[in-house]
């Protein structure tokens, strides 16, 4: 596997989407009324109130918008993180832990700069990534000259890497940059809890590498709310340091198209960041910081998504019951789908679209070979609960038809 930038751009790593319309390239849909289950663009309500706020700062776009995040803005994302993880008041320090981001993927890729600037290397440096993988990550490492290494999430060790496989490999995590961890984790769903994190968090500090925990998922669950790093490390004596959050209002708030995101976490961390943020990284504009603050202190929009979320999976819980390897997922809004007896998650796709008219993402697309030689997406699909609940049961039931 090539890990230079020849490796994006000659397409030997390329997005999930581009392969999947090669994929399916000249096959046409096998239902007169197709159903596109691919794409994570969450399509609940967005806050009634945006426009408005919008509005009232319309002659902010005259000006340029600070690097770090107009003030009103930091501080709302810091009350909405203390109060979301029960921190103390004054736990995230607006001023110093808090950055705005244009959307949370810019934000995971420019990090890796400042991940590798920050440490002295013996050889190449590694960026550490569950496996399946956002995009950004890998882009993110290719980008420095870092090596991207996959740690394969499968079933066996609970769809999250196995922190105890790589922390006996000294060498590896002397020469690791960052770590990134997706919790609520895409696709699987699931949720890293409080020991996982901090086991995750000592091997940061024991190496001085940085954990990357992307949390875009976190307000999206149909029971208990998913543990987050900040609540971890402020047990800890060294608070925040080797950590940095990632979210945004994407997918809390139905607002893919805000561009609208923060980081939060090691001062030190973020204060270099800053500066690079500063050299080369889009801002966000002030008119949107305004009503982000708005959105970040508003909670009734977000229950009432995850109401609709709850009667989804209960349409799902009972179409798909004892089908696919099929499990609630513990938070986001995707499906994991075993397809391993239907030829592969790739074979599957095919299937679904030719006879079905269902169109989903082949989980080998979400990932890379991981370093015992397997895809751990091989096997899967991903299914994007993003429709609505009649959409969704159609498309299940659609499923079931052709793959029984």
């Amino acid at each position: 596997m090539a890990n230079s930038l020849s490796s994006l751009t000659s397409g030997a790593i390329s997005s999930p989407f581009s392969q999947l319309r090669k994929l399916l390239a000249g096959i046409a849909p096998g239902h007169e009324k197709p159903i596109e289950l691919t794409i994570g663009e969450p399509r609940e309500a967005m806050p009634d109130f945006i426009q408005a706020k919008l509005d009232e700062a319309t002659a902010l776009y005259g000006k340029y918008p600070p690097i770090r995040g107009a003030e009103e803005a930091r501080k709302a994302i810091s009350e909405w993180l203390s109060k979301r993880y029960g921190l103390p008041g004054d736990s995230v320090d607006p001023e110093r832990e808090v950055l705005m981001l244009s959307g949370s993927r810019e934000g995971l890729f420019f990090a890796c700069l400042p991940a590798v600037g920050r440490k002295a290397f013996d050889g190449q440096p590694a960026i550490l990534m569950c496996n399946p993988y956002y995009s950004a990550y890998v882009a993110g490492a290719i980008a420095v000259g870092a090596k991207p290494i996959y740690l394969n999430a499968t079933k066996a060790t609970g769809f999250l890497p196995d922190l105890d496989a790589i922390a006996s490999d000294r060498n590896l995590l002397q020469r690791t940059a960052a770590l990134f961890i997706n919790s609520p984790s895409n696709p699987q769903g699931t949720v890293a809890d409080r020991g996982y994190i901090l086991k995750a968090l000592e091997l940061a500090r024991a190496y001085d590498f940085m954990l990357f925990l992307d949390e875009c998922y976190s307000e999206i669950y149909t029971e208990a709310a998913p543990t987050g790093g900040l609540e971890v490390a402020i047990g800890t004596p060294e608070r925040y340091r080797n950590l940095v959050v990632f979210n945004s209002l994407s997918k809390r708030s139905n607002l893919p198209g805000l561009r609208s995101g923060f980081c939060a976490g090691d001062a030190a961390f973020i204060e270099a960041y800053g500066e690079v943020r500063n050299m080369c990284a889009p801002t966000v504009p002030l008119p949107v910081q305004h009503a982000s603050a708005a959105i970040w202190r508003d909670e009734a929009h977000v229950e009432r998504s995850r109401e609709a979320y709850r009667e989804k999976f209960r349409i799902v819980d009972n179409v798909l019951a004892g089908r696919y390897g099929y499990r609630r997922p513990a938070g986001g809004f995707c499906l994991w789908l075993d397809m391993s007896q239907f030829g592969g998650g790739s074979q599957a796709a095919v299937t679904l679209w030719q006879r079905a008219g269902v169109k989903v993402i082949p989980g080998s697309f979400l990932a890379q070979t991981g370093r015992d030689g397997t895809n751990p997406g091989a096997d899967y699909v991903r299914v994007a609960m993003v429709q609505d609940s009649a959409t969704i049961q159609e498309a299940l039931e659609r499923t079931i038809s052709v793959l029984r």
